[in-house]
């Protein structure tokens, strides 16, 4: 297939291979788990613990793991089956979300209890995100690898707005217990999807790999590449300064007129669809832009946002900007984990994925420490327009200092 019909291609291509198919709704139930498990937790914390840094730190909990344990469970998915390691990291998480649930029932959550029990399910995002990363390659051709990915960001952004929605609603109804046990559910319902999958071995003429050598070829193999360099670096950055918005938005929702559960969670399925909006014309937006301008473009823009939601006041003015928001956010998100993807052999291409996933979540679990501080020593909305003002600046700065383009995004 040529370059031309590749970037002709429709945004939902891909969801025309049965293989596909099953594992992009596996992905969606996974992060629809993931979603829920969040407001639930992050809303819980509010509830309980109202200094800023805490409630921020729920969202440093959740990523923490993915940056600690990001190299060698990347280096796992490659030498492992990929297919028994993604149904292990199910069993894990569905194994967690019952103990939130026994925890709950018991009476014995607190802040330091949450905490933890966030950072273990934490460690099964760490170890599904690099095998899942991995496998999309092999089950689409490489034209349509673009349109996969937008479709998987698709599938995040879906999740963020039915997770949340239905999160708030068994809250609101039956209690945070039950949020915890549907996760449970339906972690274990994508697990035996997975035990189903008939996977297509495909021979590898690489000799398995020990786990230790493993990770130092992949790193080895990143830093001889500037390119891949510049892209992690650019994804740190990012979500450094993005994850402000979500770490502290219980408290922006909870400062708002009325504001609850309810309000919590239309922000963020506000944030969820503009998300999938970005996603259905990002093949065109490819076409005009290359990817520093997409990358600076979205990462201005969803600055902007986060500036207009920190001061909006109202439900009615921060829901447009967070859909503002959820489009810039995947721009630039999106257009970098392509211009990894496409620039990583399928030998060490978990390694290298996982290594671009503890780039992206360090930024996020830093980011969160770090705002949600500054937060609590200024105001939420202060500590908001600090951070967009910045990562703007530095994105900026960044792409002036290495302005490499990537002929895959034209």
């Amino acid at each position: 297939m040529t370059e031309s019909k590749a970037t002709n291609l429709s945004a939902f291509a891909p969801l025309k291979q049965g293989v596909f198919r099953m594992l992009w709704l596996t992905w969606l139930m996974a992060n629809l788990c993931m979603w829920m498990n969040d407001v639930a937790a992050a809303w819980m914390m509010a509830s309980i613990a109202t200094t800023p840094i805490w409630v921020a730190l729920v969202q440093t909990a959740s990523t923490l793991p993915v940056f600690m344990l990001g190299l060698p469970s990347g280096a796992l998915a490659d030498s492992l089956d990929r297919k028994r390691f993604f149904l292990v990291t199910q069993l894990w998480v569905a194994l967690v979300a019952l103990l939130l649930s026994l925890t709950l029932f018991l009476g014995w959550m607190s802040p330091p209890i949450l905490l933890a029990l966030t950072f273990a399910n934490g460690i099964g995002l760490a170890l599904r995100w690099p095998v899942f990363a991995a496998i999309i390659p092999e089950v689409v051709a490489r034209p349509v690898l673009p349109a996969a990915l937008a479709l998987n960001g698709v599938s995040m952004n879906m999740s963020r707005i039915v997770g949340p929605l239905l999160a708030g609603a068994l809250i609101a109804s039956l209690g945070t217990i039950w949020v915890f046990l549907l996760n449970a559910v339906l972690s274990l319902v994508a697990a035996v999807v997975i035990s189903r999958w008939q996977r297509d071995k495909k021979p590898s003429k690489q000799a398995r790999e020990r786990l230790w050598p493993a990770m130092r070829m992949g790193l080895q193999h990143i830093m001889q590449s500037d390119h891949l360099k510049g892209v992690l670096l650019r994804i740190f950055l990012f979500f450094f300064h993005a994850t402000a918005v979500i770490a502290l938005l219980p408290l922006l929702a909870k400062g708002m007129p009325g504001g609850g559960a309810k309000t919590f969670t239309l922000l963020l399925a506000s944030m969820g669809l503009g998300a999938i909006a970005a996603a259905i014309v990002l093949p065109r937006l490819r076409q005009r832009f290359n990817r520093d301008e997409l990358v600076v473009r979205g990462t201005v823009l969803q600055a902007l946002s986060m500036a207009a939601v920190a001061w909006a006041g109202q439900l009615w003015l921060a829901a447009p900007a967070m859909f503002v928001g959820g489009a810039a956010w995947i721009t630039a998100a999106n257009t970098l984990s392509v211009s990894i993807q496409l620039n990583l052999p399928d030998w060490i291409r978990a390694r290298g994925m996982s290594i671009y996933q503890m780039s992206l979540m360090g930024g996020s679990a830093l980011g969160a420490a770090v705002w949600g501080q500054v937060a609590t020593w200024t105001s939420v909305p202060q500590s908001l327009s600090f951070a967009a003002a910045l990562g703007a600046s530095a994105m900026w700065a960044v792409n002036r200092w290495s302005s490499n383009t990537d002929s895959a995004n034209h």
